[in-house]
């Protein structure tokens, strides 16, 4: 009897200390199992923060946790950014992001981070900038413009989101593109650009189509050039690249969910799964088309095949300005 009990013992210890090895290992496979972070790398109010923070409620009840938005704006996105990367790989603090702190501003000037530093979850909309004057600009059509542009070089200046800023790079995509020269003018942000182009202290406004439209309707502005291959029903007179034949140079601005390298791949699709959702959600698409605003709701190969494309070709923009850092 003794040996039949020292084994029983023996055994007893032995699934004892199984099933202690095995709880942490089944508690790590929850996820989420507590709130999560997004770091937005803009101040309150923006385009990004806005979009962030609509995402942030609405894929709550689908992760099960609150999701909580913190802003960390500076250095044009690259402070957040920088916070992002250095967070620990667990899935439990993620970035929203606009695309110029990713595929722009690291081609001019140094940042702490590379393309390798962090993992693509989810692509949530997609919409393009224009370009409107004044109704007594002596063009009416997107192919006017050009030529208009074309015959007077650098004579007509154009108000933008600041020196390598998305407007200022999708413009001048298709200004080199096309061969013509407008000056470019450096603001704070589309509402900046709107206010000195309703002023008067710049000739064309190039940003974002929500702040523009109400004064396309009440007649004090007209719209003729998209950045994108597509036309877009809040501004129909606006022409498209594709119709003027350079589709290859369409530029959008982008919002999206990112983390640090390193979350583990289950993690990942959960959580790509959950932002897409959420983007494709009616909640979503109705606010965002109601500002000419694209939804995608893309998976995390999709987004990241997006954020290597264009940031090849933005480096070559800023290379050809001779603006890439040295």
């Amino acid at each position: 009897m003794k040996p039949n009990t020292t084994h029983l013992l023996s055994a007893i210890v032995v699934c004892v200390n199984l099933l202690c090895a095995a709880s942490p290992a089944a508690a790590q496979e929850k996820f989420p199992s507590r709130p999560i972070e997004i770091i937005v790398p803009t101040p309150p109010g923006g385009g990004t923060d806005i979009t962030a923070r609509l995402l942030a409620e609405l894929v709550e009840p689908m992760l099960g946790q609150k999701v909580v938005v913190v802003n960390k704006a500076g250095a044009g996105g690259t402070l957040g950014m920088s916070a992002v990367v250095q967070a620990k790989p667990d899935g439990y603090t993620l970035g929203g992001l606009w695309n110029a702190p990713l595929t722009m501003t690291p081609h001019s000037q140094a940042v702490p981070y590379s393309l390798q530093d962090y993992v693509a979850i989810s692509l949530a909309d997609t919409a393009p900038a224009l370009l409107c004057t004044k109704p007594d600009f002596p063009a009416n059509t997107g192919k006017e413009f050009i030529e208009v542009i074309r015959s007077n070089p650098n004579k007509y200046t154009y108000g933008n989101d600041g020196v390598v800023g998305m407007l200022h790079l999708s413009t001048e995509r298709i200004f080199t593109k096309l061969g013509i020269k407008a000056r470019p003018v450096p603001f704070g942000g589309a509402g900046e650009t709107l206010k000195n182009f309703l002023g008067g202290h710049v000739d064309i406004y190039a940003g974002s189509i929500p702040p523009i439209v109400p004064h396309v309707k009440a007649g004090a502005a007209k719209c003729l050039l998209l950045t994108s291959k597509e036309k877009n029903a809040a501004v129909p007179q606006a022409a498209s690249l594709s119709e003027l034949g350079i589709p290859e140079t369409a530029t959008y601005l982008w919002h999206g969910i990112v983390g640090p390298k390193g979350i583990p791949p289950d993690r990942i699709a959960i959580l790509e799964k959950a932002f897409a959702r959420a983007a494709k959600s009616d909640k979503f698409r109705q606010l965002m088309e109601a500002k000419g605003v694209t939804v995608e709701g893309s998976g995390a190969a999709e987004f990241r095949k997006l954020i290597d494309t264009e940031f090849k070709a933005m480096g070559e923009v800023v290379t050809s300005l001779g603006m890439a850092k040295k």
